[in-house]
């Protein structure tokens, strides 16, 4: 990897790893936040690949659609930080995007 990739990574990682409890957010929230505007598709990757230990669960595409493949880990953590899903989507979380629906 080169410098500009590690210094991606190492942003996203800085943003993913201050998400709270209950607080649910997107890809492309997290790219915004760490400087990468439009850049969510690395973010998913980033979360694919990492070593690092980050909430992934409290990331979720645009929509609220959970993780493919992944909804039943995600759901029950989501569950444990009193998020609300219905049908594979994040329908309220106590903090972050999904706050004030």
């Amino acid at each position: 990897m080169d410098d500009l990739g590690a210094e991606r990574e190492r942003r996203i990682i800085d943003v993913l790893i201050t998400l709270q409890p209950g607080e649910v957010t997107t890809y492309g929230d997290v790219a915004d936040m760490a400087g990468y505007p439009k850049h969510s598709r690395l973010v998913g990757r980033i979360l694919q690949t990492t070593d690092v230990e980050v909430p992934w669960w409290r990331v979720v595409n645009a929509a609220g659609r959970l993780v493919p493949g992944h909804e039943r880990d995600q759901t029950k953590l989501l569950l444990e930080e009193d998020v609300i899903i219905r049908e594979g989507h994040v329908k309220q979380a106590p903090h972050g995007r999904f706050s004030d629906l």
